[in-house]
């Protein structure tokens, strides 16, 4: 019979690449690891785990206890979340890792939302904030439980099986100018844009190190030109704010725009690009009281931002 605990550091050493780092995420030394995973092996009756240079890779038989041990190791969580919070009353506690404006306009009411019901919130929230990569990988070590991420129609995201994933909502990305940058485009307020015509303008995009920034490559690709940046920062505030200087152009998803953009010129896109975005948990943790609530207190927020100039939730209606 295969010993959970085994199965949790294969687990781990999937997640982590090293002996040395999964012993000390589990605190324990590398030897009881390797001792562990041999024990795994005779366990399974095949090799879970192969050389490869100086480090071990998973072969398929470990690829496929990884796959199964990440369900079992997620309900067993959840069992234990439940027994102790029956046995103490203390608090649950749902740990969010998002993106900024994930997190400023998703997550934030999410405290209002829960104290608000009788001003003694029984669940507790821990947000820490990271891109989405940052928080998928979060998510695949375990220091978070739910992930909230992006991906874009020029850039899709695919979601390994290890992953639950739902979406929360979709968004359009919009042209941000200066009205006077517009007027000189022959662009009414809210009128749709040509990228393809703001080829010889300059530019404010993201970091290089974000998947936004890449969404701005290509979008401007598709347009037939390569943008000339005058600008970068992973802020889409500081980016707005550039934009409304007059410093350049910028494309802003609906979400990130700060509560006031004036004087700011802002338009959807002719050939429309737009941002869609994602609650994830680990597979196996959807029934989890807490989470399943937190999910539906996010669904509430996305709701509420549907103001009618664009944006929608698709699951509005359902």
């Amino acid at each position: 019979m295969l010993d959970v605990r085994r199965l949790r550091i294969l687990q781990h050493l999937a997640a982590y690449g090293t002996v040395a780092a999964t012993a000390e995420a589990l605190h324990l030394t590398p030897p009881a690891v390797s001792q562990h995973l041999a024990a795994l092996q005779k366990e399974a009756g095949t090799p879970v785990v192969e050389k490869q240079g100086r480090t071990l890779r998973l072969t398929a038989a470990g690829e496929l206890l990884v796959a199964h041990a990440e369900i079992i190791l997620a309900e067993l969580a959840a069992a234990e979340s439940g027994l102790a919070a029956l046995q103490s009353g203390r608090h649950g506690v749902v740990r969010i890792t998002a993106f900024a404006s994930a997190a400023r306009t998703l997550v934030a009411p999410l405290w209002q939302r829960l104290a608000g019901t009788d001003g003694a919130p029984d669940l507790s929230l821990r947000l820490s904030v990271e891109e989405p990569e940052e928080a998928l990988d979060a998510l695949r070590k375990r220091s978070t439980d739910l992930a909230l991420v992006h991906s874009y129609t020029v850039l899709p995201r695919n979601f390994p099986a290890v992953y639950e994933h739902a979406v929360l909502l979709e968004e359009p990305v919009l042209l941000a100018l200066h009205p006077q940058q517009a007027d000189a485009l022959h662009l009414a307020a809210g009128q749709a844009a040509d990228l393809s015509r703001l080829s010889h303008v300059p530019w404010l995009t993201p970091g290089p190190e974000t998947s936004c920034y890449e969404m701005v490559q290509r979008a401007c690709g598709a347009a037939g030109f390569v943008p000339d940046i005058r600008a970068r920062s992973s802020d889409f505030s500081a980016l707005t704010a550039l934009a409304a200087a007059g410093a350049g152009a910028a494309l802003i998803p609906r979400m990130a725009l700060p509560d006031t953009t004036a004087p700011l010129s802002l338009h959807p896109l002719v050939q429309p690009v737009s941002r869609t975005v994602f609650a994830v948990s680990r597979a196996g943790t959807g029934n989890h009281p807490d989470l399943r609530r937190v999910r539906q207190l996010l669904h509430d927020s996305a709701n509420s931002r549907d103001d009618g100039d664009g944006w929608r939730d698709p699951l509005r209606g359902y």
